[in-house]
């Protein structure tokens, strides 16, 4: 995707998303960053469902500590991997109060040593909670930029290393939310919606997928369109 192409992708998510949040529901940067964690292959719906038993009961670092792997467990075991993500939140929150005083820290390197936190989760509270321009690259921003021709790669940290330097400089804090609501809602992995999409024409995509009503028209010509075929079959071979 050309340089100018690019610019008129992102410029007309933004005006189809002028004030896009993320879906996950918190209250602080700690609450965001434990949320996150907890949405690794869940998603965000289920997520909200166990953060709002959770946390009116436990939303620090101490409080969730107090309650022990056991007692986590208990709020989040509906989601998958949960007695992972349970063991990997206690050892969270023992070294944000060892070493950070209980703050979530403001930096890529220092999130990224915290236990059950990859490049995605760092990335997704850097821009959320802080205002940093960083572009998270999950499931959907990754076939987003591979489908589309925007940031082409074979991993997700290749992808999010070329976006930042792909998109303009004016769009990269809002970036990461147009690019993830765009695929969960348009840009699907199994049937894009590509007759509603608002950058269809800029897209490299080439099996756009028709509108239903296109689809109904064709299921029911097809029928008439065989006919048609074997009468010419016939002809050729008299």
């Amino acid at each position: 995707m050309k340089k100018d192409d690019i610019e008129e992708f992102i410029r007309r998510l933004s005006e189809a998303m002028p004030e896009p949040e993320t879906e996950l529901e918190y209250q602080s940067p700690f609450e965001l960053l434990v949320a996150v964690a907890l949405s690794a292959q869940a998603t965000d719906v289920s997520v909200n469902a166990c953060t709002r038993k959770l946390y009116p009961v436990a939303n620090t670092p101490d409080a969730i500590l107090a309650l022990g792997e056991e007692g986590l467990a208990e709020y989040i075991k509906t989601i998958g991997l949960w007695r992972n993500k349970a063991k990997n939140v206690i050892a969270l929150c023992r070294i944000l109060i060892d070493e950070h005083g209980g703050v979530v820290p403001e930096t890529r390197e220092e999130l990224q040593s915290l236990p059950g936190v990859g490049r995605k989760t760092a990335d997704v509270v850097l821009n959320v909670a802080f205002g940093q321009p960083t572009i998270a690259v999950d499931t959907h921003i990754f076939r987003v930029s591979n489908r589309t021709g925007l940031a082409s790669g074979k991993t997700a940290d290749q992808v999010a290393d070329k976006l930042p330097k792909r998109i303009p400089a004016p769009y990269l804090q809002d970036a990461h939310h147009w690019l993830i609501l765009h695929g969960r809602y348009v840009c699907k992995a199994r049937t894009p919606e590509c007759w509603r999409c608002e950058v269809n024409d800029l897209c490299g995509f080439k099996p756009k997928t028709p509108s239903p009503e296109e689809q109904k028209a064709a299921k029911k010509a097809a029928p008439k369109r065989k006919a048609v075929k074997k009468a010419a079959r016939k002809k050729k071979a008299a």
